[in-house]
This record gives structure tokens, C-alpha cells and sequence, in this order.
């Protein structure tokens, strides 16, 4: 399923920021937390890929395993 967004612009005197909203559903369902950093890798013009850092996912793990 997907999850259409709308691509925000706000135009400054002297700069542009670009802003992307992720659903909450789609962020809950990455387990987003706040203040993390991801990677955009553009493929092609119609094509983005969103990357994590895999330190996280390995820190994620170990802590997994200590609470076992």
C-alpha cells in the first residue's frame, strides 16, 4: 500500500527549504525514532532510496539480546 505525500516548498528571501512528511503510519511502521539521521540515495528522477546507518540496526540488536 502506498501513501501519497505532498512536497512542501518554502521560498525565503535568500534560500529554499524543501520538506517531505512521512505518515505516521509509515514512520511507526520503520520504528522512526526522533532525531535520527537517514541517507536520501537518488536513483534516478523517479526513484529515492531512504538509508539508515547500520550502526544503529547493530546497536539495536545487541541491546535486543541484553534484554533477553
Amino acid at each position: 500500500m502506498g501513501f501519497p505525500t505532498k512536497i512542501q516548498l518554502i521560498k525565503r528571501a535568500k534560500s529554499e527549504q524543501w520538506y517531505i512528511n512521512f505518515p505516521s503510519a509509515v514512520a511507526q511502521a520503520m520504528e522512526f525514532e526522533r532525531g535520527e539521521i537517514v541517507e536520501w540515495i537518488v536513483e534516478d528522477k523517479k526513484k529515492m532510496t531512504l538509508k539508515r546507518d547500520s550502526s544503529r540496526l547493530s546497536t539495536e540488536k545487541k541491546k535486543l539480546q541484553t534484554d533477553l
